[in-house]
This record gives C-alpha cells, structure tokens and sequence, in this order.
C-alpha cells in the first residue's frame, strides 16, 4: 500500500512546485495513496483535488523524516523497526522518484543497508536491480558498488579478490559511510576464514574509526565479541555482549548479544596469562591502526580518525 504523509508544520520546510511555477507549502497537499493531493480550505470545509504527476517540477525538502527515523533506528539496533520506517518513505516518494528534491534513492539505499545488517541476502539480491535504475550521483553509485561486493562476498566470490576491490576503494575515497562498510566486508571475509584477529581488527575499525556512522556500530561491535568468543578470550566477549544489552535495550543486537552471552556464561579466558589483554596484532595487521586498548575492551561510538589516517 501506497504510503501516507499529512505535510505540517512550517518549519520542516516541504513544498512542491508545480511546471506553471506555483508552489504549494505544506499545509496545502498531501502524498498519498501515490498520488500529489491539492488541498483548499473554504471556510471550515477542505476540497481535495488530484494533482498529475507530470505537474510537478521540484521538490523543496530539506530533510526525509523517514530517513533520520529509520537510521536512528539503525543506530539502536532495531533493524525491523527501521526498515519499516524506510520502507514506508520509500512508498511515499515512489510516484515522485524522478522529480528533483526526492529522498527515494536515499531511502532506498538506508533500506538496503538494513537489509544486509539484517542478513536478508536474498531480498538485498532482488532489490539491486531497482536501484540500478535510478538516477544515481557518484556517491550512490560507490555505494552500490560497495553493496555489489558485500554480495559477491556472501555468494562465494574469490575472497582475496573480495578483500582487494575492498582496500582499492578505501584508498580511493574519505567517505566514512564507506569506509565503515567496507571494513565490515573485510571482517567477514576473515571471519568465515577463521582468521579471528584479523577479523576483529577489521571490525573495531568501525566504532574506533567511524564512530559517527553509529547505525553501523551496534552490529561491528557484536561481531567483535564473536570474534573474541571464538579466540576463546570468553571474558573479553562478555563485556562487549553486557555493553550491547545494556546500551541497545529491546534492540535486535541486544537479544542476540544476550543468547551468545549465555552461551558462554562462566567461562574464563583460556590463556590466563594474557586474560583481558589483546592479542598482539601481526606485523600485516598494524597497518590497520586499531590500538590495543580499543581491542582490549568495547569502544565508544567517537568521531572517526582523520580519513587519511584510517586508509591506511
């Protein structure tokens, strides 16, 4: 079903202007069941008039609510709830995809990325299609690039290949939307490789160094405690389950951080002597940047590094 918005308040800004150069505030129309509709109010009495969709010329919308919902909702870990919101703005820019000032291809990508957060492979696969039709600046194409890759990675591409495109592109941009994706594509390569440090080092990257992209965090840092759990540092795992229950209440991240918390309930790190103490990186590994102190304990969500920096 076609989405359904009531435009108010001035302050959010939203007006469309129609081709014979008129322009209708937000009080004046409604997007709903697909289609522009004009509002007038005589006296107590509103009359409703379909506007064609080929009026309208540009859209001035400053903000999607849809889309600061739906990543604020990412942020949490409720992936459900934000693809339901992003969903939901999708169906109300739809029929306005190609007018200028839309938030349809924003929203569709922010829908896409929950999506791969929420493992949906198969839906990430039938939704590509889609946003490769849409008119897409350089930065939505590097995206879709970048989503293209994590696919290739989930469907059995040649992983040291995977890993390559992925440093390639990190030394070819200072986008931290990017950057937070691409290190989490790296960890999940070495991940399923068993390779557990390299992995977690990839993953810390994300709440380290692109602390900012906070609807990734929640998730990089889930995966850092398995990597943890899975070098038998069972301790360390547990304070990044008990911060991601404590700090993601009701969130999909916290229930799952609680199930592979019990898992391991009361098991100490297996080599005592190096218990709560990160393992020391590999001569590769420090070309990563991440400092042993942030992968001795959770890191905060911060401001990430100087770009240049984590490029490298």
């Amino acid at each position: 079903m076609a989405g359904y918005l009531v435009l108010a308040g001035l302050a959010q800004g939203q007006t469309i202007i129609l081709k014979d150069g008129s322009k209708l505030g937000p009080e004046q129309f409604r997007i709903e069941g697909g289609k522009v509709v004009k509002l007038v109010k005589i006296g107590e009495q509103t009359s409703k008039a379909a506007l064609p969709l080929n009026s309208v010329a540009k859209l001035e919308w400053p903000v999607s609510e849809e889309l600061v919902t739906g990543s604020k909702l990412m942020a949490e870990g409720k992936t459900a709830e934000a693809m339901a919101m992003l969903k939901k703005g999708m169906e109300m820019f739809e029929p306005l995809k190609d007018v200028e000032g839309n938030w349809f291809a924003d929203l569709s990508f922010a829908y896409v990325e929950a999506l791969v957060q929420a493992g949906e492979v198969t839906d990430v696969v039938k939704t590509l299609p889609s946003l490769k039709s849409l008119k897409l600046s350089d930065a939505q194409k590097l995206k879709l690039k970048i989503i293209q890759l994590n696919m290739d990675r989930q469907t059995g591409a040649n992983a040291d290949a995977v890993v390559g495109q992925a440093q390639n592109i990190l030394g070819e941009t200072d986008d931290s939307s990017v950057g937070a994706s691409l290190w989490t594509i790296i960890g999940d390569v070495y991940f399923k490789q068993k390779q557990w440090e390299k992995a977690l080092l990839a993953y810390l990257r994300v709440p380290v160094f692109y602390g900012t992209q906070v609807q990734k965090v929640p998730e990089a840092e889930f995966l850092s405690a398995q990597c943890l759990a899975k070098m038998k540092r069972f301790e360390d795992a547990q304070s990044y389950y008990k911060r991601l229950i404590e700090t993601y209440p009701g969130s999909t991240v916290a229930e799952k951080a609680a199930k592979e918390s019990a898992a391991i309930n009361g098991l100490k790190n297996e080599d005592e002597t190096t218990a709560g103490k990160p393992a020391a990186p590999k001569t590769d590994d420090k070309k990563d940047g991440t400092t042993a102190a942030a992968a001795a304990e959770p890191a905060p969500a911060t401001p990430e590094a100087k770009p240049e920096a984590a490029a490298k």
